[in-house]
């Protein structure tokens, strides 16, 4: 089996031996948190597990220390979250959420490379393509066999610390919320409206068709080209509010051949967090 690194396709996924595969329902809903959890025991993805945004992929006991609103989860509670769902090396995840402009998937996708498991895609579409497509709909919960997990992130891949955006070059700063929230016209959940100064704007739902899958890698690499200018993929650090739809960013840029880009995990709410931080409009 060749295994996915970016994304996969609902037949791709489909065809996929059950053993073969740990599939992850990430849905979320910001404005009702239990609303994922109930919409995955209504109906998910056969064989599939369930991620909570606030309790598998992020540490929300760390707000105060001014890393954003979705703060990641320490090396060894993630390990443990993956060790309860029975993951294993080389065995190809699978992670999906709602569909066009959902939150959560890209975030675990980007968490497991942090990790250094590569074999690990987004479902194209998400649940809505794989409902489309007729596929089949379980309500059961299946239980998973516990491994033991033990991953270290590599810290390369990552800016945590807020001083590490003012480094010699400079990152170019990619900002995935929408442009309203950028240029500081309205902002519904942080503390301040706008963007860290010298960010550019890609909101995360333009690397999305009207049908809500990703758009062509060939597409992607040319709409890049025009917010990178002349940087390189290395040398770019993706933010959004909390650290989650930025990794959609990452992701595109990953499925278009644009490797090496990074997340500022923090993002907007972590920056925002020390009012003395200069703040761009406009």
């Amino acid at each position: 089996m060749t295994l996915k690194t970016t994304l996969i396709d609902v037949a791709a996924l489909a065809a996929l031996p059950t053993g073969e595969v740990l599939v992850v329902d990430c849905r979320v809903d910001l404005a009702d948190r239990a609303q994922g959890e109930r919409s995955y025991l209504a109906g998910h993805i056969p064989g599939a597990v369930f991620a909570d945004l606030e309790r598998d992929l992020s540490d929300m006991s760390r707000v105060p220390e001014g890393l954003g609103r979705h703060p990641l989860p320490s090396a060894a509670a993630f390990s443990a979250v993956l060790g309860r769902w029975g993951w294993a090396p080389n065995l190809q995840v699978v992670c999906y959420d709602t569909g066009p402009g959902a939150l959560a998937a890209a975030r675990l996708w980007w968490l497991l490379r942090l990790a250094g498991a590569h074999a690990v895609a987004v479902l194209d579409g998400g649940f809505a393509a794989w409902q489309e497509d007729g596929q089949p709909v379980e309500t059961a919960v299946r239980p998973r066999v516990p491994t033991r997990v033990t991953l270290a992130y590599d810290a390369r891949q990552v800016v945590v610390d807020h001083a590490a955006l003012h480094a010699v070059p400079p990152p170019l700063l990619i900002d995935a919320r929408a442009a309203v929230r950028y240029r500081g016209e309205v902002e519904p959940l942080d503390r301040a409206a706008g963007h860290v100064p010298g960010a550019r704007n890609r909101p995360y739902v333009d690397n999305l068709l009207a049908d809500g899958h990703f758009k062509p890698p060939a597409q992607l690499r040319e709409e890049f080209a025009v917010v990178l200018d002349d940087a390189t993929p290395d040398r770019v650090v993706h933010m959004c509010g909390s650290g989650v739809t930025a990794c959609y960013n990452l992701l595109a840029m990953e499925h278009a051949g644009l490797h090496g880009s990074r997340l500022y995990a923090p993002s907007w709410s972590g920056w925002v967090s020390d009012p003395s931080r200069p703040v761009a409009k406009g």
